[in-house]
């Protein structure tokens, strides 16, 4: 990862089968996959093996927007780690650390040059930490 990468992270009081679960099956990804309230992710695919692909997209309930997600896996090693390079090209790797009843999930990834680092970090642990929250309802 270059210099300049985001590191983001949160602490679950789950076992990673279900942090994995709700990371990487889409029907969980539909129900945490939004930075705020405002926003919702009606639809997300996942084909989770290394050369396939993910997408999503993230739409404002209220209708006035939405965009899309693709990225392709580079790497996967089940309930360790998960590497991707999104369309743009940025690199994005998510670290699961577990023991018997909790699990950190660490995301480091490249940030894009539109916005700011801050409103990148911000962003992403906003949806990291809705994950979180949806993880505690399994």
């Amino acid at each position: 990862m270059n210099k300049d990468a985001i590191l983001i992270w949160v602490h679950t009081h789950s076992d990673i089968a279900t942090v994995w679960d709700a990371y990487t099956n889409p029907e969980h990804i539909k129900n945490w996959n939004a930075a705020s309230d405002e926003w919702h992710c009606p639809e997300a695919t996942n084909d989770l093996q290394v050369g396939g692909e993910f997408h999503s997209t993230m739409a404002a309930r209220d209708g006035s927007g939405s965009f899309d997600f693709c990225w392709t896996y580079t790497e996967i090693i089940p309930h360790k780690l998960i590497a991707y390079t999104m369309e743009d090209g940025r690199k994005v790797e998510v670290e699961f650390q577990s023991d018997e009843h909790c699990t950190n999930v660490i995301i480091e990834f490249e940030p894009e040059t539109e916005n700011s680092k801050e409103l990148q970090q911000n962003g992403w642990q906003s949806i990291l930490n809705h994950f979180a929250e949806y993880v505690t309802t399994l």
